[in-house]
């Protein structure tokens, strides 16, 4: 196993991240560093990050439904709460796989597996992203067009690819780009506010009836869907996983 991908297997984050610890001189194999990206380190090696020794843990991934009111980060400058306050201290080597800010809730993973993590993340893989979006007031149809063409945020064209009324002030709206705060913006460019965002899918994993600030591991069945194509249709949750309550 190259170096970089023993990293992220240990939780480290994504083979890109794991590239820039090992670039940066911050990895050791028995007490070296170690910058060469083609290194296989075995069982017997010991392997660290900033003098701490990393272990490769079984891949575990878990879905989390994020309450409002906590940020997708470790720690935070502004002692803010976070979805790791939410978790058991035996999640703390997990990652969030992307990132939902601090007012939106909804379907948020989090893994130790960097592989996983690359690929739902990667724009080359083009993973659908789907939000229930609450508007101030009534959606006015014809300005879908606009926002499927697409509006200029931080230098890139933000586009949203699917969008459906559900009710004269929810819409069912589908990403696939990670723009910070995309919807919200979007919406705000053609004059509404949104009062509610709640991630419902990722790929092919649904939130289902996951109750608030609950989380439950995912099943080698929805991992599966997960890694399979994004084209293919939304997997729901399977029978008989049920929610953990949180500690």
């Amino acid at each position: 196993m190259r170096l970089n991908r023993f990293l992220a297997a240990a939780g480290l984050g994504s083979r890109r991240h794991c590239d820039k610890l090992i670039a940066a001189g911050r990895v050791t194999i028995n007490g070296r560093v170690c910058t060469n990206f083609s290194a296989q380190p075995d069982i017997r090696d010991h392997v660290k990050v900033d003098g701490k020794l990393v272990h490769v843990a079984p891949a575990l991934t878990i879905m989390l439904n994020k309450p409002a009111g906590f940020v997708s980060t470790r720690k935070d400058l502004h002692a803010r709460d976070t979805v790791f306050d939410l978790l058991p201290e035996k999640f703390s080597r997990l990652f969030t796989i992307g990132r939902l800010d601090t007012q939106t809730q909804g379907l948020l993973l989090l893994t130790n597996d960097g592989e996983l993590a690359q690929r739902l993340t990667h724009p080359r893989f083009k993973i659908d992203k789907q939000y229930e979006v609450t508007l101030d007031r009534p959606w006015d149809p014809a300005l879908a067009p606009k926002l499927k063409r697409g509006i200029l945020l931080d230098g890139q064209r933000a586009k949203i690819a699917g969008l459906r009324s559900v009710s004269p002030t929810r819409l069912r709206v589908t990403l696939r780009q990670g723009i910070n705060r995309q919807i919200r913006r979007m919406f705000q460019a053609v004059g509404y506010r949104v009062k509610d965002l709640l991630r419902v899918r990722v790929g092919n994993l649904r939130l289902g009836n996951l109750p608030h600030g609950h989380w439950r591991a995912l099943t080698k069945h929805e991992l599966r869907f997960l890694e399979g194509s994004s084209s293919a249709e939304p997997a729901v949750g399977v029978a008989g996983a049920l929610p953990s309550k949180l500690k």
